[in-house]
């Protein structure tokens, strides 16, 4: 069983910075591709970031050039930081573990973008 822990949301001016981070445990971490996905009130859940297992990346275009998603293996953690946030970042931002079929969510952190 893996178990996902996201941490770092909160409240944040427009223009400000927030570094997300997602603690793995019970499981090889380097084998699986790693994700930050968010959802909004009253939206789909959308993916923001990915990062597989050898390191390529990947963006949503409303977040590009903004965020970097990293991944540290020796300390099992993936990271999403975040830059120029602007209310519309607004939202529950989920850690995504994915391998061979297996995939695997955390609680969420909250982010607030707002004046």
């Amino acid at each position: 069983q893996v178990q996902l822990v996201e941490s770092g949301g909160g409240l944040v001016q427009p223009g400000g910075s927030l570094r997300l981070s997602c603690a793995a445990s019970g499981t090889i971490f380097i084998l699986y591709d790693m994700g930050w996905y968010r959802q909004a009130p009253g939206k789909q859940r959308e993916l923001v970031a990915t990062i597989s297992s050898g390191r390529n990346t990947n963006y949503a275009d409303s977040v590009k050039g903004r965020f970097t998603i990293s991944r540290d293996n020796a300390k099992n953690t993936v990271y999403l930081q975040m830059n120029s946030l602007k209310p519309e970042d607004t939202a529950v931002y989920y850690c995504n573990a994915f391998s061979g079929g297996n995939d695997y969510w955390g609680q969420g952190t909250q982010v607030t973008v707002s004046s």
